[in-house]
């Protein structure tokens, strides 16, 4: 009895149904596997087809059999780890407008910021300036407050030097001393005013005596009791007269 052929054990030959090379012999680096599977009829005819490829001893797949083909290739250089990796999306581009807007913006705040830092620094250098003013103003006031308190006590010292001119007293060293205190009181701004003939002047002049006269043509100081000082602008003490009127 003759015996029929039968179809070709995978397992045994090594090989796959789609004559590809046994795993053994593939190289050492990573390979890809591709399978195919495509389904042509039913359950019922796959069965039969499959019995008859069988019989006929035939390594084509019958029609209606489900082929199934492994395609090996070896030595691939980049592994499918390494080729995957999260997918790269770029990132929008702004529009121009946009973009010009923001700048703008920007741009005009730091002009603002600008701005008020100027006003701040100009009302800083005004405030500093009218300081500075203010200091020397009153440290120049404060100073001739001062200069005029000591100026003040030695009028009475000055008196008795005008009493003792007016009656010779004032000759050889003593009459020398007075005029150097006289000359030193004067470089600290000391000024004495109030002399026989002047107009009087009722913010200068302090009238201790009233009289008529035919030979003025307005009010005059026709006698100095005691004569003014002034230190600057400032008014020490008024000058004591008597005052005579056109009659």
């Amino acid at each position: 009895m003759t015996e029929k052929p039968r179809a070709a054990d995978p397992g045994a030959t090594g090989s796959t149904p789609g004559g590809s090379a046994p795993a053994e012999q593939a190289g050492d680096g990573p390979r890809v596997v591709i399978r195919n599977n495509r389904k042509i009829s039913e359950t019922s005819e796959t069965s039969e087809s499959a019995a008859t490829a069988a019989d006929a001893g035939s390594d084509v797949p019958a029609e209606g059999l489900v082929e199934e083909a492994e395609v090996v290739v070896d030595e691939i250089e980049v592994e499918a780890a390494e080729v995957a990796g999260p997918p790269v999306v770029d990132a929008p581009a702004q529009p121009a407008d946009g973009g010009g807007t923001a700048l703008g913006a920007e741009l005009e705040a730091l002009r603002k910021d600008l701005d008020e830092r100027t006003r701040d620094l100009q009302r800083v250098t005004a405030e500093y300036a009218n300081y500075r003013k203010r200091v020397d103003r009153d440290k120049g006031l404060v100073t001739e407050q001062a200069t005029g308190a000591m100026l003040a006590a030695l009028l009475p010292i000055l008196d008795d030097l005008d009493r003792a001119r007016e009656h010779g007293d004032l000759v050889g060293p003593f009459g020398t001393m007075a005029e150097q205190l006289t000359a030193a009181l004067g470089k600290f701004g000391l000024t004495a005013f109030g002399e026989q003939g002047d107009p009087f002047d009722p913010t200068r002049h302090e009238a201790v005596a009233h009289q008529t006269s035919a030979d003025v043509t307005e009010p005059t100081c026709v006698q100095v009791m005691r004569r003014g000082y002034q230190v600057g602008e400032r008014l020490l003490r008024p000058a004591m007269v008597a005052v005579a009127d056109p009659e």
